[in-house]
């Protein structure tokens, strides 16, 4: 479902003229910390305290998403029905089946004191701004105020446990399945000798997957990163000696038991189980502002949560990580971390419920985790727990997960680089250095698509790799696919001669075999792979054997799949894709750009990239449209590109703009650039940001004691 932007004018603000920059006044008492705006709309905010640096970071990410923030917190209290009509009452129903509340404050009474008062400054800064900007937020959003640190808290639970964890195995239907790339490359392979970090996560363009850029100074602290909207640390971050990113990785942290019903329960070791039910009342808004009451029965098992399949089959769901109450002090460690000891020490709280961790240091050091809660399974391997576990043995409800110890890792490879693309632990650098032998069955599965082999491609080879190359590979547009088929394609045609066949050969061979927007013969390509491979646009990667020779194997990781096992039918699928695309488009070789684009509010402008189980690095996710162009819905978000030189070098881009507010004119500022496949240098001084500067804003916090959990 798509979060609605409301629309409204922003108000004026308030300004105190200081020398040549507008200074505004947060709040007045004694000394001030200050958010310096630069040109693309990115907060720096440096602290005197770092509670004062955490209530500039709420007040931040409202100043930029207001309006989107407190929808999220909104619904992350169960109560979206109640603010805004039956529309909400899906997401309400999934915070209270999975106790979001509840959990919520458990979670804030559970806090190191340290913590505590960093997660009430941030919630400050959040009501601070609501307070001072009532002109900016939508009047059907200010109900949602005043904030609290439980919402905060509920709103990340919401995002990391339902929507990364739970949201596949539930059978979620997803236009856009979170993915990213990420690398690290070592001195040994650096034309700098300075260790490299690639930092690229593919999400949606919007709503809970919305990332906020920020750079983070306080005493003892100075990050920048970028955090998903709503949360108050940095996900993906660098300093000044280290820094580390994620990609969604291949764990099954999550369970569906398939239940055998009873009576009024269920069968668990042969005898009937009553179902635990939780009677809720929603209340629920209508068109004309009057309530409804609606009274459901939410039901759990000792397995977990209840869920009514597709199929009409119950099912419950057993999730690892919510009890990981520390995971914000984890992040805020980690950001403070200085070195590979203290950075490590911090992941082994493991409070990441999932994702892989590639991290790369000053020191020289990479290291790459698969990370997260694995549950400890008595029995099975992954095809076993990947479906739906029997759920009438309580063997199968497992208790515990595995240690830190346990989980694969790798620190310093020979290879001198890390690399993962959401691909099994086993391929995360070349040659493979990880047995899966060694781990569990049910650890991770055995696969590798093509655009996690397009990754491993581009840089296995190069000994020596510049900053500029390395921003390049993270660009590079072109199909790995068309590099392991297009020869054995127009080999065929010539084999198997057809007027039709030999037009669309021409096409072909006339491509740069890039998905660039002047590209020609991009199009035709992947309508026929799409037929080569049925269901790559429903983001399936298994080849279909009846026309591929080799499929994927882990003795040749990077090199298969490939040859194509019927010729024959390669070329009639060929001239079917040509007949499409000449049918819907007008011509065989419409360029990439034409069909493919990039738009953020006014702005429309031909896009590059795309799906990655073409073997597309730069990966971008389309959603065509009545008019027959497909727009960008999801992938490339957030982007940096560190080297950690004496002196730490980035750059960096967000895609989609580092605001969604009504009027602000960082909503598509950036879009060009990503068009352009151009970074801009994060403003990592003080001195550069000053020159770079938007607008100044003190900023002071006084704690105030009476907010409620």
């Amino acid at each position: 479902m798509k979060a609605k932007l409301f629309r409204q004018p922003w108000g004026l603000l308030l300004i105190i003229i200081m020398g040549q920059f507008p200074v505004k006044q947060i709040h007045a008492q004694n000394k001030s910390s200050e958010i310096l705006w630069d040109n693309y709309g990115v907060p720096h905010i440096y602290g005197t305290s770092i509670e004062e640096m955490y209530y500039g970071f709420g007040w931040s990410q409202m100043h930029n998403h207001g309006n989107l923030i407190l929808r999220l917190y909104g619904e992350a209290r169960g109560k979206g029905s109640e603010y805004w009509g039956e529309r909400a009452n899906f997401f309400d129903r999934a915070v209270h089946l999975f106790n979001l509340p509840e959990r919520a404050i458990a979670s804030y009474n559970k806090q190191n004191n340290t913590y505590k008062k960093y997660l009430d400054a941030f919630t400050n800064g959040v009501n601070a701004y609501a307070k001072a900007h009532p002109e900016a937020i939508a009047e059907e959003i200010k109900q949602v105020l005043p904030i609290k640190p439980t919402d905060v808290l509920s709103h990340t639970m919401r995002v990391i446990n339902i929507e990364f964890m739970v949201g596949a195995e539930a059978g979620k239907e997803r236009a856009s399945p979170p993915g990213s790339n990420a690398m690290a490359i070592s001195p040994s392979k650096s034309a700098s000798k300075n260790a490299m970090l690639v930092a690229n996560p593919h999400l949606a363009w919007e709503y809970l997957f919305t990332f906020f850029e920020a750079h983070l100074n306080g005493p003892d602290f100075n990050a920048y990163g970028a955090a998903l909207v709503g949360m108050p640390f940095l996900a993906i971050a660098f300093n000044d000696n280290l820094g580390w990113t994620h990609t969604v990785n291949t764990i099954d942290a999550v369970d569906r038991y398939e239940l055998t019903l009873q009576n009024d329960g269920y069968l668990l070791d042969g005898v009937q189980q009553p179902f635990e039910v939780k009677k809720v009342t929603f209340k629920v808004r209508q068109p004309d502002g009057s309530f409804q009451e609606k009274k459901v029965e939410l039901k759990s098992t000792k397995h977990g949560p209840v869920l009514i399949g597709q199929n009409g089959k119950s099912y419950a769901i057993r999730a690892a990580g919510w009890d990981n109450y520390d995971l914000m002090w984890q992040y805020h460690k980690m950001g403070q971390s200085k070195n590979w000891q203290e950075f490590e020490a911090n992941v082994k709280m493991m409070q990441m419920p999932m994702f892989n961790l590639l991290y790369a240091d000053k020191a020289g050091n990479i290291f790459y985790l698969f990370g997260g809660n694995v549950p400890k399974r008595s029995e099975g391997n992954g095809a076993f727990w990947e479906g739906a576990v029997p759920g009438t043995e309580s063997k199968y409800i497992w208790t515990q997960t595995h240690p830190y110890q346990d989980l694969p890792k790798l620190f310093n490879p020979k290879s001198g680089f890390v690399h993962n693309a959401n691909d099994a632990p086993w391929t995360s650098t070349y040659p493979v250095a990880l047995n899966p032998k060694n781990y569990p069955a049910y650890m991770a599965p055995l696969k590798m698509d093509l655009r996690a082999q397009r990754g491993v491609n581009l840089i296995k080879d190069d000994s020596s790799i510049t900053f500029e190359e390395l921003v390049n590979y993270k660009m590079n547009t072109g199909l790995e696919a068309a590099d392991r088929f297009l020869n054995d394609l127009l080999q065929a045609v010539e084999k198997y001669p057809d007027s039709a066949a030999s037009r669309a050969a021409q096409v072909l061979k006339a491509w740069d075999k890039q998905t660039n927007a002047n590209s020609k013969g991009a199009v035709l390509f992947a309508t026929w792979f799409d037929k080569v491979n049925p269901g790559m646009f429903g983001n399936s990667m298994n080849f279909n054997p009846d026309m591929i020779t080799n499929l994927w194997r882990l003795e040749q990781p990077v090199t298969t799949p490939n040859g194509l096992k019927d010729p024959q039918k390669a070329v009639a699928l060929l001239v079917q894709a040509a007949n499409e695309v000449k049918q819907k488009y007008g011509a065989m070789d419409v360029a990439w750009g034409d069909v493919n684009r990039f738009k953020r509010g006014s702005l429309d402008i031909p896009g590059n990239g795309g799906n990655g189980l073409l073997g597309i690095y730069r990966t971008m996710q389309f959603r065509e449209a009545p008019d027959k162009k497909a727009y960008a819905i999801a992938g490339e978000g957030y982007i940096a590109v560190t080297e950690f030189g004496p002196k730490v070098k980035a750059q960096v881009l967000l895609a989609y703009g580092n605001a969604s507010q009504p009027g602000s004119k960082h909503i598509s500022d950036q879009l060009q650039l990503l068009a352009d496949k151009k970074l801009r240098p994060a403003l990592l001084e003080k001195a550069a940001v000053l020159q770079n500067l938007e607008k100044r804003e003190r900023i002071i916090y006084s704690p105030e004691k009476n907010h409620k959990k």
